[in-house]
């Protein structure tokens, strides 16, 4: 079954226009809230979004999508996305929705699904939900119509989940840490719990007015904490992105470290302690290749995927695996939790700076990653360009210059008009030329 809506992580698009309207959002939440009424119990839908003025409007529609079909909703307010996860399974509700479009800009938002057990829906569920927008909502009667309640400790109960993960018997006690909030949903959240755990705060970016979710800041703009920590002479920067469910870790040279070095990181620390389920860590087509041989060098295993992090997740509870993520700065350890979560690593990376006693820096350059290069082009709408001859024989020449030393990844975007082309080579002259030439046949369908 074709896919109209739902992307690689949910329904997104930009505010007021198709699909994430408030029709829409109307339509989801009927549609979602038949699919997972079954059974005679109280139905729940918990409800969080991130910072974004349009988060108002949907979270509306939603609920009145939810209550029109007898569904009650608990309405958590500005949460990050894994606290949705977490207080969906905890709160015993049928499922959970945040709404966010993550690391995007304030113009777009997205809704996405939780199950009752705090994962992802898988793409069948999906799918089901959607064949649901065609038919008549399910209307009920008077006397069943769902209620909505606003649940004012939702993000006290997610704060006290998280400081459990952080072990036993350490502080952080003599570390001043910078945190990016990015305008976003962790604005308290992150700030909160690292002053809780004894460390010095400086916070960046946590005054949302709307309009300034991800602007200049957060894991896409790290640049900004990197220029904090060196200023405040700070241990350690953390950068998180609109919905927090994503981290970058900044040294303190102000150096980034990126998913990969992070995932690197606790893939040893749990290898060395017999904690990484099968020696095995998960990762997307997107992860460095370096990586991969460093984890071999250790031998434990890299295991890919498609590219988002409800596809690591799914293959991380196929085959019984605990720690896996992106490049991108999305760390998932379900010992923990069930989808990414930026402040939870954190404290796993500072659990390591605590416990070894050592600096940022000797812990966030795990490996030597190859040179990696990623363009992306826009294509008009209507457009297939990946379809197209001409890309498709710049793609297969690329490839055959590479010869064995290095990769491409090329792709479509599950949540814009995209082509997104990523290279690694061992030679980074031959890299540039590689992509320029695809590139150049791509832009072809802007």
């Amino acid at each position: 079954m074709a896919r109209r809506f739902f992307g690689t992580d949910g329904v997104r698009g930009r505010a007021n226009d198709d699909p994430m309207t408030a029709e829409m959002a109307l339509r989801l939440g009927q549609a979602a809230g038949r699919f997972f009424k079954t059974g005679g119990h109280a139905h729940r839908a918990v409800i969080g979004k991130d910072t974004r003025r349009s988060g108002y409007m949907i979270e509306n529609a939603l609920t009145a999508g939810f209550t029109s079909v007898g569904m009650d909703v608990f309405l958590v307010g500005p949460v990050p996305t894994p606290a949705v996860g977490f207080l969906a399974h905890s709160m015993r509700a049928d499922l959970g929705v945040m709404i966010s479009a993550s690391h995007n800009p304030f113009q777009d938002n997205g809704i996405k699904f939780f199950g009752p057990d705090g994962f992802k829906l898988s793409d069948e569920d999906e799918e089901a939900i959607e064949a649901l927008l065609d038919a008549a909502p399910s209307l009920a009667e008077p006397g069943q119509i769902g209620r909505a309640t606003r649940i004012d400790d939702g993000r006290g109960r997610y704060m006290e989940f998280a400081k459990t993960t952080f072990p036993r018997g350490q502080r952080l006690d003599g570390l001043k840490v910078v945190v990016d909030c990015a305008n976003g949903a962790a604005y308290r959240t992150a700030p909160d719990v690292l002053w809780e755990l004894g460390a010095e705060v400086v916070t960046l970016a946590a005054r949302p007015n709307g309009f300034n979710i991800n602007d200049g800041c957060g894991s896409t703009h790290p640049e900004l904490a990197s220029r904090a920590v060196v200023e405040h002479g700070a241990d350690l920067g953390i950068s998180l992105d609109g919905d927090a469910d994503r981290v970058m870790i900044i040294d303190e040279t102000g150096a980034v470290a990126d998913g990969d070095q992070i995932m690197a990181l606790i893939a040893d620390r749990w290898g060395a302690a017999g904690r990484l389920a099968s020696g095995t860590l998960v990762a997307t087509v997107m992860s460095n290749l370096g990586l991969e041989r460093h984890l071999a060098t250790q031998g434990l295993r890299l295991l890919r995927t498609a590219v988002g992090d409800r596809y690591v997740v799914e293959a991380m509870r196929a085959g019984g695996y605990n720690l896996g993520g992106e490049q991108s700065g999305h760390i998932v350890m379900t010992d923990y939790v069930t989808t990414g979560d930026g402040l939870i690593a954190a404290l796993q990376f500072l659990s390591a700076m605590v416990e070894t006693g050592q600096r940022a820096s000797e812990l966030a350059r795990v490996f030597q990653p190859f040179p990696q290069l990623l363009r992306n082009v826009r294509y008009r709408k209507g457009a297939a360009p990946l379809e197209a001859e001409s890309v498709r024989a710049a793609i297969a020449a690329a490839e055959a210059r590479m010869d064995g030393h290095g990769r491409l990844v090329i792709r479509k975007s599950g949540t814009e008009p995209l082509v997104r082309i990523m290279g690694e080579c061992e030679d980074p002259g031959l890299l540039r030329e590689i992509l320029d030439e695809i590139e150049a046949e791509a832009v072809k369908f802007a």
